[in-house]
């Protein structure tokens, strides 16, 4: 959704390795912001994104209006029953449904073999595999590992919100997600366990309300009391107005 920085890089430099031809798109969504959220003041500094991507090698820039791929008469979009029920989901309805309904839109305009996308929206990412697999996109889907800032911090557009009492706070995201990945590797595998260490690491910073913390299946974004394949530890928080996520994935493999 544009406002450019490292982590879109990373997945630029990945797509450039995988494929002749690159292209970014740069698109504010109206249809995944829910009602109360920051459509109106998201950070849309397009100037500064199109010199990224030039100094990055990107082939084609593709900011498109919103009549130019949604038509005022639109009354089609996709939703997903199972994967996006939790999670993000559970207190976003109908972002998903927005998410889903212009990627597959930008799929079809642009009809890439390749799509690399970031593992910080973790429910996002898996959800577009299920997209890809389920209505038979003939397109590889590559998933790039969260950049983060030297603090810990993942970088994410919405960071500029942050005030610096903010900005330190937010930092026990990443921590708390590192003190369970410390547990996991160190042989727990009760998720409940795990759970409880996120949470408490969460709890200790003053100005957080945490909207999850949850430890789930991978494959199925569901439960499960003991860790026996790929899981998710996800997190989202407020500090202040600004809404943060944040994961780490801990594989048995």
């Amino acid at each position: 959704m544009g406002a450019l920085h490292a982590g879109h890089g990373a997945l630029i430099d990945t797509a450039r390795a995988k494929a002749d031809f690159v292209v970014v798109s740069v698109f504010v969504n109206p249809d995944q912001f829910g009602d109360g959220e920051d459509f109106e003041r998201y950070p849309r500094p397009f100037a500064c994104d199109a010199a990224y991507c030039e100094s990055l090698g990107v082939d084609l820039l593709f900011h498109p209006e919103k009549a130019m791929i949604t038509a005022p008469s639109r009354t089609l979009s996709l939703a997903e029953s199972q994967l996006s029920r939790g999670l993000c989901g559970a207190s976003r309805p109908g972002h998903f449904s927005g998410v889903l309904s212009i990627v597959s839109t930008l799929f079809n305009i642009v009809e890439p073999d390749v799509a690399v996308f970031g593992q910080k929206d973790a429910q996002q990412v898996r959800l577009i595999q299920a997209l890809v697999k389920d209505l038979c996109y003939g397109i590889e889907i590559v998933v790039e590992p969260i950049v983060r800032e030297p603090d810990g911090l993942a970088m994410s557009s919405r960071n500029v919100y942050l005030s610096d009492d903010e900005r330190k706070q937010s930092l026990c995201l990443s921590q708390s997600l590192e003190h369970v990945r410390g547990h996991f590797e160190a042989g727990e595998r009760d998720t409940a366990v795990l759970q409880r260490e996120l949470l408490n690491g969460l709890q200790d910073a003053s100005s957080i309300s945490v909207e999850y913390a949850e430890i789930v299946d991978y494959a199925t974004l569901e439960a499960a009391k003991t860790i026996c394949a790929k899981t998710l530890a996800a997190v989202a928080v407020r500090i202040g107005t600004t809404r943060l996520i944040d994961n780490v994935l801990l594989d048995c493999v």
